[in-house]
């Protein structure tokens, strides 16, 4: 565990110094404070503005973080060589792997917690009071971009950065429309698309088990057992892609 908890913060450390990291949070940020101005030019729905903007802006420029940074997480330490004095070492590979993932994830939390401190910061300026509720919908997208940062970690142990990219992005697109491919066959007539479409609604992450922003924000009630098997499905999938990262790594020829 010391060996996974170096590696974890050293990745915290590289990441968090990525002059990009700061450009995407500050754009973010930026976002959520314009959403102030929107608000004011709608009358009676300034809050409401707020808060969907400032959701979605941390559930967008997380993504984009949580991609753009996962994708990079092993093969810049091979193009850097890095790697190949670090393995030598008694650091396995599995441990060089959970190390990456768990750095990763920790600078997703502190980036969603300036993110969400901001909106909250905003929000109390307007109204005075504090909605936790919100904190729900934060804590599934958080959920959501650790699961990016997975997908984006396995698909970097085998493939180049740009093609880890844009497989990641695939899955994030058809993630959030897995719905729609289940439902395919009553809408095409052909026999095989439906098929193939089933086999891909099995294979991606249901991404909508994480959004509920539109209900918090409604102010719809959203129960605790729905966090509960939202966040059993994530670590669920997490491991796998973790446990499949960890064998596809261990086999790989560095040389």
């Amino acid at each position: 565990m010391s060996r996974i908890a170096y590696i974890s913060l050293n990745t915290y450390r590289e990441t968090i110094r990525d002059k990009v990291l700061y450009n995407l949070v500050l754009f973010a940020l930026i976002m959520i404070a314009s959403s102030y101005v929107l608000g004011q030019i709608s009358v009676h729905q300034e809050v409401k503005i707020i808060k969907d903007l400032g959701l979605a802006s941390i559930a967008v420029f997380g993504s984009v973080i949580a991609i753009f940074i996962g994708i990079g997480l092993v093969s810049k330490e091979i193009d850097k060589r890095t790697l190949y004095a670090l393995l030598p070492k008694p650091i396995s590979r599995v441990h060089f792997i959970l190390g990456k993932y768990f750095g990763l994830c920790l600078t997703l939390a502190v980036n969603v917690t300036i993110m969400t401190v901001a909106l909250y910061a905003l929000l109390y300026a307007m109204t005075r009071s504090f909605e936790p509720s919100l904190l729900k919908a934060i804590y599934l997208i958080y959920f959501e971009l650790v699961l990016l940062t997975a997908l984006a970690l396995f698909f970097s142990t085998f493939t180049s950065s740009i093609l880890s990219g844009v497989f990641t992005g695939f899955f994030y697109v058809v993630g959030h429309f897995s719905a729609e491919l289940k439902h395919l066959d009553t809408v095409v007539e052909s026999s095989f698309l439906p098929q193939l479409t089933q086999v891909i609604y099995y294979l991606v992450p249901n991404l909508r088990n994480f959004d509920i922003k539109s209900r918090v924000v409604a102010g719809d009630p959203v129960p605790f057992s729905m966090l509960g098997y939202s966040t059993a499905y994530g670590v669920v999938y997490i491991a796998v892609l973790l446990i499949l990262a960890a064998l596809v790594f261990n086999r790989r020829n560095l040389k």
